[in-house]
């Protein structure tokens, strides 16, 4: 009876300890004690995050992963991610932070926080250039193409009327081949996805419609990581000052960081 007793109490006490251990958990700490940062970045999202031919990952997310890395004063593991499961990646501790073109919304911090901005990323509709559309509306009985679990699947769900057809696909790289091949003749995407299509294949250029939302890139970081979230924030300010991020941008993206974006520091 008395080591039943005593069998209770150690689990009790268990508990106790456990829920301390979490409760007082720190993942910059942890990232610090480690030595290394896992940053989850895209793999199919030129310019933002792409694979070149030599097979190394390049892009503007791969250059403000590094950017971070460097600020944390540790190495960097980058673990190439889709649109798709890009959050989930995060939300199960696969890695620390989540540079991967991801905008914020309502939806998304319920589940993960955010940093301050460091890149613009349009959503908008782009298509064929004999097709008319300059609004939501006008994509009624139309079937119109989009990568899952994208800011474009989310705002077109929301805003395109119901006889609208959301034809999702897990990535951008499978959206623009149905595009290439005509399964599609409109997307939902950022700008920049159309921009580079239109440039690697001149006869298939998607022609701008009209912007459903103008959107920041953010980083995403676990809930409650207040020391993490602070310094990355600090790290994006120090770049932002010292003209490091907008040199990224305007490498990739030919366009200097948005004035407005450049002084957000929260």
């Amino acid at each position: 009876m008395k080591f039943a007793k005593l069998l209770i109490a150690m689990s009790v006490t268990g508990a106790f300890v456990m829920a301390a251990n979490t409760a007082g958990a720190n993942e910059l700490a942890d990232i610090q004690k480690a030595g290394v940062v896992k940053i989850a970045v895209p793999q199919d999202s030129a310019p933002y995050g792409s694979v070149n031919s030599d097979m190394k990952l390049q892009g503007l997310d791969i250059d403000v992963a590094a950017l971070v890395a460097k600020g944390l004063g540790v190495k960097i593991e980058m673990v190439p991610v889709q649109i798709s499961n890009r959050i989930a990646y995060l939300q199960t501790h696969k890695v620390n932070l989540l540079v991967s073109t991801l905008g914020k919304n309502a939806e998304r911090e319920k589940v993960i926080s955010f940093s301050q901005p460091y890149a613009p990323y349009n959503n908008s509709v782009f298509g064929a250039a004999d097709i008319k559309i300059t609004k939501a509306a006008d994509l009624a009985n139309m079937t119109v193409g989009v990568a899952r679990n994208t800011f474009e699947d989310l705002l077109l769900t929301d805003s395109a009327p119901k006889s609208t057809v959301l034809k999702r696909y897990e990535d951008n790289n499978s959206m623009i081949s149905a595009y290439v091949s005509g399964q599609v003749r409109i997307l939902g995407t950022g700008d920049f996805v159309a921009v580079k299509l239109g440039e690697q294949d001149p006869a298939h250029k998607p022609v701008l419609k009209y912007v459903i939302q103008e959107s920041r890139c953010v980083i995403g970081l676990s809930k409650n990581e207040p020391e993490l979230m602070a310094k990355v924030n600090e790290i994006l300010t120090k770049a932002k000052k010292s003209g490091e991020l907008n040199a990224i941008v305007q490498k990739w993206l030919n366009v200097p960081l948005p004035e407005k974006m450049a002084t957000a520091f929260e």
